[in-house]
């Protein structure tokens, strides 16, 4: 008995569409364009069940911005504070800590003071009274360092001490780590992995993951290794080289059980628009999906409501859409 083609080519034209995320797949979902300005480089927390924004980069030759934005839906955004008293608002440390939320290093480059790098630690339980936990934390001044809770502290890992003035000297693969936001401890002075900004560092299964990085100016370099550790001590190299290029300004979360890496931005390349996940940091796979952002770097991502979003960046132009990804309770990669 002959089998039923046309049966046959259906089924194989389905399945090639649920590869290539067809029409019951994951997709990204335009949520909306905030009310806050176009930026990149901003601070992001989740917070009492809402999305916040602070701070960010318009241009760099004028004051950073240092509102604060508040969303339960990532539709409508309302301003919660227009000028916080943190003054590094470029490109700080970020995380949502003991109830509170927490900013702390970050760069500064406007008409005066100049410009200069952070070790003032900042929370917040309501996002309009600030405290300064301390202005001059155990770590030295610096940005776009790794910051994550990570068994019941906080911890810092790497950054640089200087921006668009720096070098490799300005580099740093040191790891601290804190209970209180006042005192810090440092766990190593230098970790195994190479010095390091505008990387990643995720917490999944117990374990720190440092991800990329490299550095921007005035000698550029960029990574695509990824690094564990459970006590930020001894650090094992999960692998030299991911799938993923090498990449600075990228944005990574732990979502449904899985590390992901999302956007970024390289001298080759420009701009990423690609989104990868990992159970382990040593195997990868590529997320494909029927729409997706435009390409951009800076931006922040969040994990609300079982959702992935991200929100901002540089687009080319900066941008302050707002989309989100549902994966199906089923999914599995």
């Amino acid at each position: 008995m002959r089998p039923n083609l046309d049966k046959i080519m259906k089924s194989k034209i389905f399945w090639l569409l649920m590869s290539c995320g067809g029409l019951f797949a994951q997709d990204w979902v335009l949520e909306g364009t905030a009310a806050w300005q176009a930026r990149d480089s901003q601070a992001e927390w989740v917070f009492k069940d809402r999305l916040w924004i602070g701070g960010g980069w318009y241009q760099s030759y004028a004051e950073p911005p240092r509102d604060v934005w508040a969303s339960a839906d990532g539709k409508a955004w309302s301003l919660i504070e227009k000028s916080a008293p943190w003054l590094q608002s470029d490109l700080p440390m970020n995380l949502t800590f003991a109830d509170q939320m927490w900013i702390m290093g970050g760069w500064h480059n406007g008409r005066l003071p100049g410009h200069s790098a952070s070790n003032q630690v900042w929370s917040s339980a309501d996002g309009v009274k600030w405290e300064q936990v301390t202005a001059s934390a155990g770590w030295s001044p610096r940005l776009a360092a790794g910051l994550v809770e990570h068994r019941g502290r906080m911890w810092m890992l790497g950054g640089t001490e200087n921006y668009y003035f720096g070098d490799d000297t300005s580099l740093k693969n040191d790891v601290w780590s804190s209970v209180d936001g006042k005192a810090w401890k440092q766990e190593t002075a230098k970790a195994p992995w190479s010095p390091r900004a505008y990387h990643q560092v995720v917490v999944l299964n117990d374990k720190l993951y440092t991800l990329g990085g490299g550095n921007y100016a005035p000698s550029y370099h960029a990574k695509n290794d990824v690094w564990s550790s459970s006590d930020g001590v001894k650090w094992a190299c999960e692998t030299e080289t991911a799938p993923w290029e090498p990449r600075l300004w990228f944005s990574a979360a732990v979502y449904r059980g899985r590390m992901w890496v999302l956007g970024g931005w390289s001298k080759a390349k420009d701009n990423f628009g690609d989104v990868w996940h990992s159970a382990d940091g040593k195997n990868w796979q590529r997320l494909e999906t029927k729409t997706c952002w435009k390409a951009r770097h800076e931006h922040s991502v969040f994990v609300f409501q079982d959702k992935l979003w991200i929100a901002g960046g540089h687009a080319r132009p900066l941008s302050n859409e707002v989309w989100s990804l549902s994966l199906p309770k089923d999914w599995a990669p």
